[in-house]
């Protein structure tokens, strides 16, 4: 295996009863890459992420972490690795300066190199005039920014997040995506899963799951070259009365609400645009606006998701 793989799994599986929430994955994400999982509730990312992090066994399946065999010897990948799952275990009890103080001692951390990287950190994180403020009475956003702060305080070489920015504020995630972006530079491997799909277009590269299983894997770009058919979106009073009237249409391969529009998925969309008037008009929509428009990341994983896996 090159020295240039952080993270490396081969046959990874794993079962809960009947239930088999990871099957057969294997991936490999390149030091300093910032590697994105997508998938709907189910998919199996929050049972991947405990397996890569030594938290859960995986029943079948190899797992290495920095050069550390993960699988044999959990313990040792610890040190490589911080993992901040969905709820990260912030003492709400504690300040923002205590919660650091804990994890650093938990890690090791000499005293000199935790102030300094405590102070880099919340100076990164927007955080340091709350370091004495209970982590109790902290917003979402900003418990969220701590947790990130406390798992990298003994500066690990591979960083693992569970939909680290589920519910937080606009500004927090803009906050958290620039450390993410800093330690991209200086080398940290981060691998994060998460249901923001503007999220998904800024990592370096994207497995997108179903099932237990990774249906496609590569960087945003090229998974959108991948995507079967062109898109157009339509704009109308009533988007729903929209898409259900383009059900069955001629040439329709797909339909995605988006907002105050829908994505149109199609065969062919020069022939496809004008019928597509007339076929809504004939349904009694009129006045909607067709254009053809470029795929985002959720159109290109909704069509993906229903083709085979390659």
């Amino acid at each position: 295996m090159s020295d240039d793989i952080a993270i490396f799994a081969a046959g990874l599986s794993r079962r809960f009863g009947t239930v088999c929430a990871v099957r057969e994955v294997s991936l490999s994400v390149r030091r300093g890459e910032i590697f994105g999982l997508v998938g709907p509730d189910g998919a199996g990312k929050s049972t991947m992420m405990r397996m890569l992090a030594g938290v859960l066994p995986p029943d079948t399946g190899r797992i290495i972490i920095a050069g550390v065999d993960v699988v044999a010897d959990p313990e040792a990948a610890k040190e490589k690795l911080s993992y901040m799952p969905q709820r990260f275990g912030l003492y709400e009890d504690l300040t923002v300066a205590e919660n650091i103080f804990f994890y650093a001692e938990m890690f090791g951390v000499p005293r000199a190199l935790r102030r300094r990287r405590e102070g880099e950190l919340l100076a990164a994180a927007n955080l340091g005039a709350f370091r004495a403020r209970l982590a109790g009475r902290l917003s979402g956003g900003m418990k969220q920014k701590l947790g990130l702060v406390c798992a990298l305080i003994h500066t690990p070489e591979v960083l693992l997040l569970d939909e680290p920015t589920t519910g937080v504020d606009p500004v927090s995630r803009r906050d958290f995506w620039a450390i993410l972006y800093g330690l991209r530079d200086s080398g940290v491997t981060t691998l994060l899963s998460t249901a923001y799909m503007d999220e998904a277009e800024r990592c370096s590269r994207l497995a997108l799951m179903g099932h237990g299983e990774i249906r496609r894997c590569d960087t945003p770009a090229r998974l959108k070259q991948m995507m079967p058919g062109m898109m157009l979106a339509v704009s109308a009073a009533d988007p729903r009365a929209v898409k259900a009237a383009l059900e069955g249409a001629p040439g329709v391969l797909g339909l995605l609400l988006m907002g105050d529009r829908v994505h149109v998925r199609v065969d062919d969309a020069p022939r496809r645009l004008p019928c597509l008037q007339t076929w809504l008009a004939a349904r009694g929509v009129s006045g909607a606006d067709i254009a053809p428009i470029r795929p985002s990341i959720e159109d290109v994983f909704v069509a993906l998701d229903t083709e085979p896996a390659s």
